[in-house]
């Protein structure tokens, strides 16, 4: 079989380095250079893309030994029909690593068409280390080597304000643009870089907090001889992703004119502020996902794909998102729901094996920042408890229990939170387990018993899963609230 590379492929034209990105991981390969191969094809964007490995192991030489190529695969569901296309990625142009390289690194400053900066180095690299100074090669932290390369940059055009660069960060904070910005400034101040460069950097660099969203299985280890069957070349660098695709970033007309994504089919929204989209994720994406697998796993269920497809999680679930986490969000009731058909498609991908054990994951965390404030907004909007999210809390409180039907559920967070609920349930009475557990304030950051209506409404459903189990003590719980 042949090797994967542009004389193979016939795709030896390179264009021009535009855009500048750190990090060479599965998601920005199946996300950032698959969009940006999209402009390429639809608009003629020409835009080459320059990979910087961020840490001292990585991918690079992996990379470049296919001179940047790799095929992606993108599998999953729109509007309930299956979708299935794979695609070959040939816009990265160099692959560089700062540790080993660094003049190299250096020199992609001073490339004239450079426009754009992407990162992805996971939620921790967005991070100040007080250690990292100008003279290393490199600094260690992501912001410190981008500080050095922007100074850089202003020197070599002498502070030119046509040379700033658009700074798009993709890391999972919230605000992810404004604290690299923080950070940057930081460092020109500690590291005495003079207030032109500073000045340069507030006024000719823009900063843009974003959101994205696709689901990035990646390497498909245990399916590769199948991905393999489909090549008709070696491509060490496969990646998988769902067909499903959204980048929101904050901006406005300058950069939609630098990014003409509205004459591609990607959904990539360019608006003043994400956070309504912000919202609209964490609480119907990842709030359902957390708010079913205590009681889906409790049902029998062990996929996220098994919990939409059953009758009874299923139709659970749908009408705790339709009826309930929608009726929260300050959002456009069609948009709401077309992102939750979408999200309901994602969820019954047949291609990606989701285990809900492998999302049980600090829950009480999450169910605090991604379902607590539907349950909240819905009470206070319609002055009764949601049933089905408040049935779902319900079961996250047993679920902490640790055992069910005399097997032991997959309760995985801090000795901190297992330890206080094995002291919780020691009482082993609901109205004393409702009562401990919702007037903790390490755990919500608030005292939940002053919430109208519900204690009686946890206690009662916590009573019905103890006598009837999941399905007929759900529809005891509902006739009664």
């Amino acid at each position: 079989m042949k090797k994967l590379n542009r004389i193979s492929t016939g795709l030896e034209k390179l264009q021009p380095i535009k855009v500048l990105q750190f990090g060479e991981g599965n998601f920005l390969r199946a996300f950032i250079d698959y969009a940006f191969q999209e402009l390429n094809e639809k608009v003629d964007f020409n835009a080459g893309i320059a990979v910087v490995q961020p840490i001292e192991n990585g991918m690079v030489n992996m990379l470049n030994d296919q001179d940047g190529l790799y095929t992606l695969f993108m599998k999953g569901l729109t509007k309930g029909k299956e979708i299935q296309e794979k695609i070959v990625i040939s816009n990265l142009v160099s692959g560089i690593n700062p540790y080993t390289d660094f003049n190299d690194y250096l020199a992609l400053a001073k490339e004239e068409e450079l426009a754009f900066i992407i990162s992805n180095t996971t939620e921790s690299g967005i991070a100040y280390v007080s250690t990292d100074t100008p003279t290393m090669q490199p600094p260690s932290s992501y912001p410190a080597k981008l500080t050095v390369l922007l100074h850089e940059r202003f020197k070599h055009f002498n502070g030119e304000a046509a040379k700033g660069l658009a700074i798009i960060p993709c890391e999972l904070i919230n605000n992810n643009a404004d604290t690299l910005k923080e950070i940057i400034l930081k460092y020109s101040d500690d590291w005495n870089l003079g207030a032109d460069f500073k000045n340069w950097i507030e006024t000719n660099n823009s900063f843009h907090n974003t959101l994205v969203d696709r689901i990035v299985p990646g390497y498909p280890r245990a399916e590769i001889d199948a991905y393999n069957k489909e090549l008709e070349y070696a491509d060490n660098l496969i990646v998988t992703a769902e067909t499903f695709f959204l980048w929101v970033i904050e901006g406005g007309s300058d950069l939609k004119a630098k990014l003409p994504f509205d004459k591609t089919n990607l959904d990539v929204k360019i608006v003043a502020d994400m956070q309504p989209y912000r919202t609209r994720k964490v609480r119907i994406l990842n709030g359902a996902h957390t708010a079913m697998v205590p009681f889906s796993l409790m049902y029998g269920n062990e996929t996220v794909k098994e919990t939409v497809d059953n009758a009874f999680t299923g139709a659970f679930i749908n009408k705790a998102i339709f009826e309930e986490i929608n009726e929260t969000i300050a959002m456009d009731k069609v948009e709401l729901n077309l992102f939750a058909d979408a999200v309901l498609d994602r969820f019954r991908n047949p291609f990606i094996k989701h285990n809900l054990s492998s999302i049980a994951l600090n829950s009480i965390s999450k169910f605090k920042v991604r379902v607590l404030p539907s349950v909240l907004g819905y009470i206070e909007k319609f002055d009764k408890v949601p049933t089905n999210l408040t049935f779902a809390f319900a079961c996250l409180i047993r679920f902490y229990k640790g055992s069910w039907n005399e097997e032991t559920l997959p309760v995985d967070d801090s000795k901190e939170i297992t330890d206080a609920f094995q002291q919780i349930w020691a009482s082993n009475s609901s109205t004393k387990v409702v009562a401990q557990t919702l007037s903790n304030q390490d755990f919500w950051g608030e005292d939940l018993t002053k919430i109208k209506g519900l204690s009686s409404a946890l206690v009662l459903a916590l009573n019905e899963i103890e006598a009837n189990g999941i399905e007929q003590g759900f529809v005891n719980f509902n006739k009664q609230v």
